[in-house]
Protein backbone atom coordinates (compact mmCIF):
# COMPACT_ATOMS: atom_id res chain seq x y z
CA UNK A 1 0.00 0.00 0.00
CA UNK A 2 1.30 3.75 -0.37
CA UNK A 3 1.57 6.50 1.95
CA UNK A 4 -1.70 8.23 1.63
CA UNK A 5 -3.54 4.88 1.90
CA UNK A 6 -1.74 3.03 4.99
CA UNK A 7 -2.25 7.07 6.82
CA UNK A 8 -5.63 6.66 6.33
CA UNK A 9 -6.25 3.11 6.76
CA UNK A 10 -4.28 2.90 9.86
CA UNK A 11 -6.95 5.75 11.67
CA UNK A 12 -10.06 5.32 9.99
CA UNK A 13 -13.10 3.99 12.22
CA UNK A 14 -16.26 3.14 10.25
CA UNK A 15 -18.15 4.03 7.41
CA UNK A 16 -18.39 8.04 6.98
CA UNK A 17 -21.60 10.01 8.13
CA UNK A 18 -23.40 12.73 6.15
CA UNK A 19 -26.22 15.00 6.14
CA UNK A 20 -27.06 17.46 3.56
CA UNK A 21 -28.62 20.77 4.27
CA UNK A 22 -30.78 23.04 2.48
CA UNK A 23 -30.90 26.93 3.80
CA UNK A 24 -31.66 30.25 2.90
CA UNK A 25 -31.84 34.11 4.14
CA UNK A 26 -29.32 35.15 7.20
CA UNK A 27 -28.72 31.59 8.84
CA UNK A 28 -25.82 30.47 10.72
CA UNK A 29 -25.41 26.79 12.16
CA UNK A 30 -22.63 25.82 14.43
CA UNK A 31 -20.47 22.22 14.88
CA UNK A 32 -18.82 21.47 18.09
CA UNK A 33 -15.48 20.14 18.22
CA UNK A 34 -15.48 16.31 17.59
CA UNK A 35 -13.31 13.32 17.43
CA UNK A 36 -12.94 12.90 13.74
CA UNK A 37 -12.60 14.42 10.44
CA UNK A 38 -15.32 16.86 8.92
CA UNK A 39 -16.00 17.74 5.84
CA UNK A 40 -18.22 19.96 3.93
CA UNK A 41 -19.09 19.93 0.03
CA UNK A 42 -21.28 23.14 -1.88
CA UNK A 43 -23.39 21.68 -3.95
CA UNK A 44 -24.75 25.25 -4.61
CA UNK A 45 -24.99 28.74 -3.37
CA UNK A 46 -21.84 30.67 -1.56
CA UNK A 47 -21.48 30.61 2.00
CA UNK A 48 -18.68 30.79 4.71
CA UNK A 49 -16.58 29.11 7.31
CA UNK A 50 -15.95 30.77 10.61
CA UNK A 51 -13.39 28.96 12.97
CA UNK A 52 -13.79 28.73 16.44
CA UNK A 53 -9.99 30.07 17.30
CA UNK A 54 -10.78 33.84 15.26
CA UNK A 55 -9.06 32.27 12.63
CA UNK A 56 -9.71 34.27 9.42
CA UNK A 57 -13.43 33.48 7.54
CA UNK A 58 -13.44 31.29 4.63
CA UNK A 59 -15.42 32.09 1.89
CA UNK A 60 -16.96 29.34 -0.07
CA UNK A 61 -18.56 28.51 -3.41
CA UNK A 62 -20.40 26.03 -5.77
CA UNK A 63 -18.17 23.12 -5.91
CA UNK A 64 -15.94 24.05 -2.99
CA UNK A 65 -15.14 21.32 -0.88
CA UNK A 66 -13.60 21.99 3.02
CA UNK A 67 -11.71 19.09 5.07
CA UNK A 68 -11.65 20.05 8.86
CA UNK A 69 -8.95 17.24 9.92
CA UNK A 70 -8.41 17.99 13.85
CA UNK A 71 -12.52 18.10 14.48
CA UNK A 72 -12.25 22.04 15.32
CA UNK A 73 -15.42 23.53 16.14
CA UNK A 74 -16.79 25.95 14.14
CA UNK A 75 -19.81 28.16 12.29
CA UNK A 76 -21.17 27.74 8.69
CA UNK A 77 -23.32 31.09 7.71
CA UNK A 78 -24.13 32.79 4.86
CA UNK A 79 -22.03 34.33 2.34
CA UNK A 80 -22.34 37.81 3.98
CA UNK A 81 -22.18 36.64 7.62
CA UNK A 82 -20.23 38.89 9.88
CA UNK A 83 -18.20 38.16 13.29
CA UNK A 84 -21.71 38.21 14.80
CA UNK A 85 -22.91 35.37 12.93
CA UNK A 86 -21.12 32.76 15.52
CA UNK A 87 -23.12 34.15 18.31
CA UNK A 88 -26.17 33.61 16.97
CA UNK A 89 -25.86 30.27 15.25
CA UNK A 90 -27.64 27.41 15.93
CA UNK A 91 -26.35 23.79 16.76
CA UNK A 92 -26.28 21.81 13.84
CA UNK A 93 -27.88 18.78 15.14
CA UNK A 94 -31.12 21.11 15.74
CA UNK A 95 -31.66 21.56 12.06
CA UNK A 96 -29.98 19.02 9.28
CA UNK A 97 -33.06 18.53 8.30
CA UNK A 98 -33.60 18.26 4.54
CA UNK A 99 -35.24 22.15 4.36
CA UNK A 100 -34.61 24.48 6.65
CA UNK A 101 -36.19 28.22 5.31
CA UNK A 102 -34.15 30.74 7.72
CA UNK A 103 -36.11 34.45 8.13
CA UNK A 104 -34.72 37.02 5.82
CA UNK A 105 -34.04 37.11 2.06
CA UNK A 106 -30.80 35.59 -0.37
CA UNK A 107 -30.50 32.59 -2.14
CA UNK A 108 -30.62 29.07 -1.41
CA UNK A 109 -27.58 27.16 -0.51
CA UNK A 110 -26.96 23.57 -0.62
CA UNK A 111 -24.73 21.64 1.34
CA UNK A 112 -23.22 18.07 2.30
CA UNK A 113 -21.60 18.30 5.77
CA UNK A 114 -20.59 15.07 7.57
CA UNK A 115 -17.00 13.82 9.21
CA UNK A 116 -15.04 10.55 9.13
CA UNK A 117 -14.58 8.80 12.57
CA UNK A 118 -11.05 8.88 13.55
CA UNK A 119 -9.09 7.17 15.93
CA UNK A 120 -6.66 9.64 17.25
CA UNK A 121 -4.53 7.26 18.91
CA UNK A 122 -2.72 5.85 15.29
CA UNK A 123 -3.07 9.05 13.51
CA UNK A 124 -0.36 9.11 11.16
CA UNK A 125 1.98 12.61 11.31
CA UNK A 126 1.08 12.78 7.74
CA UNK A 127 -2.53 13.22 8.47
CA UNK A 128 -1.53 15.21 11.97
CA UNK A 129 0.36 17.56 9.73
CA UNK A 130 -2.33 19.07 7.76
CA UNK A 131 -3.84 22.40 8.37
CA UNK A 132 -6.98 22.85 10.35
CA UNK A 133 -8.35 23.85 7.39
CA UNK A 134 -8.02 22.56 4.06
CA UNK A 135 -10.13 24.43 1.57
CA UNK A 136 -10.05 23.67 -2.16
CA UNK A 137 -11.73 25.73 -4.29
CA UNK A 138 -13.91 24.80 -7.49
CA UNK A 139 -11.71 24.63 -10.49
CA UNK A 140 -8.38 25.96 -8.61
CA UNK A 141 -7.37 22.49 -7.15
CA UNK A 142 -5.71 20.76 -10.31
CA UNK A 143 -7.27 17.58 -9.50
CA UNK A 144 -9.87 16.47 -12.26
CA UNK A 145 -10.38 13.27 -9.90
CA UNK A 146 -12.08 15.70 -6.92
CA UNK A 147 -14.17 17.45 -8.89
CA UNK A 148 -15.83 14.41 -10.18
CA UNK A 149 -16.22 13.00 -7.34
CA UNK A 150 -17.94 16.22 -6.16
CA UNK A 151 -20.08 16.37 -9.57
CA UNK A 152 -21.22 12.53 -8.40
CA UNK A 153 -22.13 13.53 -5.36
CA UNK A 154 -24.10 15.97 -6.28
CA UNK A 155 -26.02 14.05 -8.80
CA UNK A 156 -26.45 11.01 -6.61
CA UNK A 157 -27.83 14.08 -4.35
CA UNK A 158 -30.21 14.84 -6.57
CA UNK A 159 -32.20 12.20 -5.97
CA UNK A 160 -32.13 12.89 -2.42
CA UNK A 161 -30.46 9.60 -1.90
CA UNK A 162 -32.79 7.52 -2.78
CA UNK A 163 -31.59 6.00 -5.96
CA UNK A 164 -30.21 2.05 -5.99
CA UNK A 165 -27.42 0.99 -4.34
CA UNK A 166 -27.32 4.75 -3.00
CA UNK A 167 -26.05 3.29 0.51
CA UNK A 168 -22.57 2.17 -1.08
CA UNK A 169 -22.59 4.63 -3.31
CA UNK A 170 -22.50 7.57 -1.24
CA UNK A 171 -19.97 6.42 1.64
CA UNK A 172 -17.60 4.94 -0.95
CA UNK A 173 -17.84 8.84 -2.95
CA UNK A 174 -16.95 10.23 0.30
CA UNK A 175 -14.04 7.48 1.01
CA UNK A 176 -12.77 8.94 -2.36
CA UNK A 177 -13.13 12.48 -1.30
CA UNK A 178 -10.85 12.10 1.60
CA UNK A 179 -8.06 10.62 -0.37
CA UNK A 180 -8.44 13.07 -3.19
CA UNK A 181 -8.39 15.98 -1.00
CA UNK A 182 -5.56 14.85 0.82
CA UNK A 183 -3.29 14.05 -2.59
CA UNK A 184 -4.36 17.58 -3.87
CA UNK A 185 -3.29 19.35 -0.33
CA UNK A 186 0.02 17.55 -0.38
CA UNK A 187 0.60 18.37 -4.17
CA UNK A 188 -0.48 22.17 -3.95
CA UNK A 189 0.98 22.52 0.13
CA UNK A 190 3.59 25.50 -0.18
CA UNK A 191 5.43 24.33 3.03
CA UNK A 192 8.20 21.29 3.60
CA UNK A 193 7.29 18.35 5.51
CA UNK A 194 5.22 15.47 4.56
CA UNK A 195 4.27 17.13 0.85
CA UNK A 196 8.09 17.56 0.62
CA UNK A 197 8.50 13.48 1.07
CA UNK A 198 5.90 12.40 -1.44
CA UNK A 199 7.22 14.06 -3.54
CA UNK A 200 11.17 13.89 -3.46
CA UNK A 201 12.33 11.10 -4.96
CA UNK A 202 14.52 8.66 -2.83
CA UNK A 203 12.11 10.03 0.18
CA UNK A 204 9.24 8.76 -1.29
CA UNK A 205 11.05 5.22 -2.67
CA UNK A 206 11.93 4.54 0.62
CA UNK A 207 8.22 5.44 1.94
CA UNK A 208 6.89 2.59 -0.51
CA UNK A 209 9.54 0.27 0.10
CA UNK A 210 8.73 0.28 4.06
CA UNK A 211 4.74 0.69 3.20
CA UNK A 212 4.68 -2.61 0.75
CA UNK A 213 6.50 -4.96 3.09
CA UNK A 214 6.74 -3.49 6.88
CA UNK A 215 7.90 -6.66 8.10
CA UNK A 216 10.76 -7.35 5.96
CA UNK A 217 14.18 -7.13 7.25
CA UNK A 218 15.05 -3.85 6.89
CA UNK A 219 18.21 -1.79 7.42
CA UNK A 220 19.34 2.27 6.34
CA UNK A 221 21.66 0.63 3.44
CA UNK A 222 19.30 -1.76 2.03
CA UNK A 223 16.68 0.65 2.28
CA UNK A 224 19.40 3.23 0.54
CA UNK A 225 19.50 0.78 -2.04
CA UNK A 226 16.12 0.28 -2.62
CA UNK A 227 15.81 4.02 -2.92
CA UNK A 228 19.03 4.62 -5.56
CA UNK A 229 20.72 6.87 -3.11
CA UNK A 230 23.56 6.63 -0.74
CA UNK A 231 22.68 5.43 3.19
CA UNK A 232 24.13 8.95 3.92
CA UNK A 233 21.70 10.97 1.24
CA UNK A 234 18.73 8.81 2.24
CA UNK A 235 19.23 9.13 6.20
CA UNK A 236 19.49 13.27 5.63
CA UNK A 237 16.68 13.77 3.08
CA UNK A 238 14.41 10.90 4.75
CA UNK A 239 15.09 12.51 8.15
CA UNK A 240 14.88 16.02 7.09
CA UNK A 241 11.09 15.51 5.33
CA UNK A 242 9.74 12.64 7.80
CA UNK A 243 10.90 14.14 10.81
CA UNK A 244 12.37 10.77 11.80
CA UNK A 245 15.56 8.52 10.70
CA UNK A 246 14.11 6.02 8.31
CA UNK A 247 14.56 2.92 10.74
CA UNK A 248 12.92 4.92 13.46
CA UNK A 249 9.57 5.99 11.36
CA UNK A 250 9.90 1.95 10.41
CA UNK A 251 10.04 1.28 14.15
CA UNK A 252 6.83 3.19 14.96
CA UNK A 253 5.16 2.14 11.66
CA UNK A 254 4.95 -1.63 12.51
CA UNK A 255 4.07 -0.85 16.15
CA UNK A 256 1.09 1.53 14.70
CA UNK A 257 0.36 -1.67 12.10
CA UNK A 258 0.44 -4.27 15.39
CA UNK A 259 -1.81 -1.61 17.94
CA UNK A 260 -4.94 -1.95 14.84
CA UNK A 261 -4.51 -5.74 14.73
CA UNK A 262 -4.41 -6.04 18.17
CA UNK A 263 -7.55 -3.50 18.44
CA UNK A 264 -9.34 -5.27 15.39
CA UNK A 265 -8.81 -8.80 15.52
CA UNK A 266 -7.84 -11.65 17.66
CA UNK A 267 -4.51 -12.60 15.83
CA UNK A 268 -2.29 -14.24 18.67
CA UNK A 269 0.67 -12.33 19.84
CA UNK A 270 2.46 -14.43 17.93
CA UNK A 271 0.97 -13.62 14.46
CA UNK A 272 0.72 -10.14 14.89
CA UNK A 273 4.47 -10.28 15.76
CA UNK A 274 5.32 -11.92 12.72
CA UNK A 275 3.59 -9.51 10.28
CA UNK A 276 4.98 -6.58 11.59
CA UNK A 277 8.31 -7.70 11.48
CA UNK A 278 9.33 -8.97 14.95
CA UNK A 279 10.79 -11.94 15.71
CA UNK A 280 9.57 -13.40 18.59
CA UNK A 281 6.28 -12.00 20.74
CA UNK A 282 8.17 -11.01 23.22
CA UNK A 283 10.77 -8.86 20.68
CA UNK A 284 7.16 -7.46 19.96
CA UNK A 285 6.22 -6.95 23.84
CA UNK A 286 8.94 -4.92 24.52
CA UNK A 287 9.19 -2.77 21.70
CA UNK A 288 5.57 -1.94 22.62
CA UNK A 289 5.47 -1.78 25.75
CA UNK A 290 8.19 1.26 25.43
CA UNK A 291 6.66 3.22 23.27
CA UNK A 292 2.90 2.83 24.05
CA UNK A 293 3.90 2.02 28.04
CA UNK A 294 1.05 -0.42 27.86
CA UNK A 295 1.51 -4.46 27.26
CA UNK A 296 0.02 -5.32 24.21
CA UNK A 297 -2.35 -7.75 26.12
CA UNK A 298 -3.50 -4.52 28.35
CA UNK A 299 -3.96 -2.52 24.95
CA UNK A 300 -6.20 -5.45 23.75
CA UNK A 301 -7.98 -5.36 26.73
CA UNK A 302 -8.98 -1.44 27.17
CA UNK A 303 -9.60 -1.21 23.35
CA UNK A 304 -6.44 1.06 22.52
CA UNK A 305 -8.74 3.99 24.61
CA UNK A 306 -6.61 6.81 25.58
CA UNK A 307 -3.23 4.95 24.46
CA UNK A 308 -1.25 7.10 21.85
CA UNK A 309 2.31 6.13 20.57
CA UNK A 310 4.97 8.57 20.73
Amino acid sequence: MDVVSDAISAVRVGRPSFSRLRVSGDWAVRLAPYEGAGFHVVLSGACTLLPDDGGVPVPLGAGDVVLVPHGAGHVLADAAAGPGAARRAVPFEEVRRPHLPLPGAGPEVGLLCGKYRLDRSRTHPLLAGLPDVVHLPDGDTGSPELRAAVGLLARELDEEGDRPGASLVLPGLLDLLLVYVIRAWAAHARTGGWPAALTDRPTAAALRALHSDPAAPWTTDRLAAAAGVSRATLSRRFTALVGRPPMAYLTWWRLTLAAGRLRETDAPLATVARETGYGSPYALSHAFSRQFGTTPGRYRDRGARGVTAS
